[in-house]
């Protein structure tokens, strides 16, 4: 293609990859999305991904961002397209301690961040299981959550400045430290979350925090999910707002990770239906430091109160992480989320959000209604409880198009009765063209499409992803 001989002679022939050089790029981590692009493309600065742009604007040629390609919606599926890799820009270029934030290129790794900002005692919060592939540029494009969002918000809350690259290869400089900015419309929101349907993100200001200096954690059983959310309130209020995690893992989740992970262990010695996990930062020093007998401080206050919600009927049982060996089991457990609930093909994955007082009554009526649809139906489901975000998985008895189509209709029935999101925080690239149809407001979607044909008017930034096509 004239093409691609233009595209080597602006990033250099050793960086347009095609046939066999593209098959890292031709499988997301998924394996469920079809992968083949005209070229694959490594470009080393934001004025190579403008000459991108820019001729592909003109030719009208397809682009696809790519990041690490850890998403699970297919976000980064085509075929015959230029895929843009960003990994190539990967450069740290500024921490600054005092204003506690961090200048990056869009292609570091979300662990490279993690590291320098802990060599400064700071944290970047924003933390999953795929930290160690994962890039910033993606956790942008789908405002990434997480862990830690109960304590810190989504990606797009940790984020104070970005670079994009629009469509016609112009380039957006929105890249400010400032915490306040009323000049006008926010764009860099606009931006982050939009999965490179209206840009590219090519670098990015990020905050830090201050590192805790302690953690207390816990895995903690209760009788009920509404105990749970009791019990995350009370953890608050002792903390001062310090619950950095809280996450809910079901006896049904705990039985298929001991059966996945070689070497996993019960968190408690009796099995019960109800698990949280809680985990507390701790950063003022006299909640940190070990006192004369060595224990620390925000350790054995969640002891104590751990012990006195026993003696009160309001917990099962409890263990709290005595060592970081101990904590790093915990967070293992619910790290290994990803792989031990992935089933290609014969699962239905979903991400949803509710509101906390109706996270459980809307897992009792989902297991309720898909029952009806399928009796031998079997259910695990994962929570970041403390923002109402729950993954569902149901695994149907036979794999059959009508019932999972079904199945996913249910669970959007039951979630949309009570004001909730079909699209909790991995984004909806393809898999939730249909739902995005079906559910989203018809008023916002016609405004989504004219943002979409204003940014990009010939429509080559990563299209049929997001935005559901109009009705004939």
């Amino acid at each position: 293609m004239e093409l691609l001989d233009t595209l080597r002679d602006a990033i250099g022939a050793d960086f347009v990859l095609t046939g066999e050089a593209t098959a890292k790029w031709r499988a997301d981590w998924t394996g469920d999305y079809t992968i083949a692009p005209a070229a694959v493309l490594r470009p080393s600065s934001t004025a190579q991904v403008s000459e991108i742009l820019k001729h592909a604007h003109a030719a009208k040629m397809p682009v696809v961002p790519v990041s690490g390609n850890t998403g699970l919606t297919g976000a980064t599926s085509n075929d015959g397209a230029l895929m843009l890799s960003l990994d190539r820009m990967n450069k740290i270029h500024d921490l600054n301690p005092e204003a506690r934030t961090i200048r990056v290129d869009a292609g570091t790794v979300l662990a490279s961040i993690h590291q320098a900002a802990d060599a400064h005692d700071l944290i970047f919060p924003l933390t999953f299981g795929a930290r160690g592939t994962a890039m910033i540029g993606g956790a942008l494009s789908t405002n990434a959550g997480g862990s830690n969002v109960l304590r810190y918000g989504n990606t797009r809350d940790l984020c104070l400045g970005i670079e994009v690259v629009l469509p016609d290869g112009r380039i957006m400089d929105l890249m400010s430290a400032l915490h306040k900015d009323n000049a006008g419309y926010n764009l860099k929101h606009l931006m982050i979350g939009a999965e490179g349907t209206l840009g590219v993100i090519t670098a990015a200001i990020l905050k830090l925090f201050r590192k805790p200096r302690a953690y207390a954690t816990a895995m903690v059983a209760v009788p009920t999910i509404e105990d749970g959310l009791q019990l995350l309130n009370t953890i608050q209020d002792l903390s001062g707002g310090a619950v950095e995690a809280f996450e809910y893992m079901p006896d049904t989740y705990i039985t298929r990770h001991l059966e996945r992970t070689p070497g996993a262990r019960m968190p408690f010695a009796e099995n019960h239906a109800v698990n949280v996990m809680i985990e507390i930062g701790a950063t003022a020093p006299a909640a940190a430091t070990p006192d004369e007998t060595g224990e620390i401080p925000i350790v054995t206050q969640l002891q104590n109160t751990l012990a006195e919600m026993f003696d009160n009927g309001q917990i099962l049982d409890a263990t709290v992480a005595q060592n970081e060996a101990q904590r790093r089991e915990m967070w293992d457990r619910r790290e290994a989320a990803g792989q031990i609930l992935f089933d290609p093909g014969i699962a239905v994955n979903t991400d949803i959000a509710v509101p906390l007082n109706h996270v459980g009554p809307v897992l009792r009526t989902i297991t309720k209604r898909l029952k009806a649809l399928d009796p031998d139906v079997h259910e695990i489901v994962v929570s970041h409880l403390g923002d109402g975000n729950i993954h569902h998985t149901a695994y149907p008895r036979r794999n059959h198009p009508e019932i999972m189509t079904a199945m996913v209709e249910t669970v959007e029935d039951c979630v949309q009765e009570v004001n909730g999101s079909f699209s909790a925080e991995h984004g909806v690239g393809v898999s939730k063209l249909a739902t995005m149809q079906r559910r989203k407001d018809p008023v916002a979607l016609d405004m989504m499409r004219v943002l979409k044909a204003s940014f990009d008017p010939h429509n080559i930034m990563n299209p049929g992803k997001v935005i559901p096509q109009s009705d004939p």
